[in-house]
């Protein structure tokens, strides 16, 4: 069984916005956010918020976007994975990040997993850019009953996710997603820019932090950086034949 579509705006790619606490995601639906990501970055590259923060998100803002949370900086072990995919899931979120932060282990990370698919939690694989991942086959995410995929980066300051990766490169991986039928996500210090490069590659949603702070992830949500990324984000969404997927 796999789980039910998440409810994306019509506009695409939507604006992802990672968000550090309540007050912040308050901010960040006021200027415009299509998706809230609810990510500590004081902890990492997916740092996670505490339960009872998610549970208490979903109260204030479920229904109103859809939430993604994520499990935190882990190793590809899978009773650590699946115990923290289970913690999110509990929250009521809409969608559980999971990172695959090594290939190592991915087959049978996956395999412990579908379970949780099955159950109809919405899982999505974030594969790490800048730690060269297999991006050859997604079929296992798609037969897991994985709900999608993202890129990102581990390393925040080592570069963003275009200086890991050209744009053939993430093209193809948009494009072998979306023949499978998983959800696709780029996300990774994507700076104002890199939005309208991103927007061609026919991503399902774009996923911001720095950018959205004035630059540096750990400040708190800066309203004109915000204003600038969504204004830049919809412009780029209106350009004509902007899609490489369609070319």
């Amino acid at each position: 069984m796999r789980p039910s579509p998440l409810p994306l705006p019509a506009r695409r790619p939507a604006l992802l916005a990672s968000v550090a606490d309540l007050e912040e995601a308050e901010t960040a639906l006021e200027l415009g956010a299509e998706v809230l990501d609810l990510k500590d970055p004081r902890a990492g590259a997916l740092g996670a918020w505490q339960p009872e923060h998610l549970s208490a998100a979903v109260a204030r803002f479920g229904g109103r976007v859809p939430l993604s949370a994520t499990t935190g900086d882990l190793p590809m072990d899978l009773q650590l994975l699946r115990a923290a995919a289970e913690r999110v899931a509990a929250s009521g979120v809409d969608v559980v990040k999971v990172g695959f932060f090594a290939d190592s282990g991915r087959a049978h990370v996956l395999d412990g997993l579908a379970p949780l698919a099955a159950r109809g939690v919405r899982l999505v694989a974030v594969l790490m850019a800048d730690r060269d991942p297999d991006l050859a086959d997604l079929a296992p995410f798609a037969r897991a009953g994985l709900l999608g995929v993202m890129l990102d980066t581990a390393d925040k300051r080592a570069g963003g996710l275009r200086s890991c990766l050209d744009d053939d490169r993430l093209v193809r991986f948009v494009a072998a997603a979306r023949e499978i039928g998983l959800l696709c996500g780029l996300a990774g210090s994507l700076g104002l820019a890199d939005i309208a490069p991103s927007v061609r590659l026919g991503a399902d949603y774009l996923g911001f932090r720095g950018a959205l702070c004035g630059g540096e992830r750990r400040d708190r949500l800066d309203p004109e950086a915000f204003r600038r990324v969504r204004i830049t984000l919809e412009t780029a969404r209106t350009e004509p034949g902007r899609s490489l997927q369609a070319a």
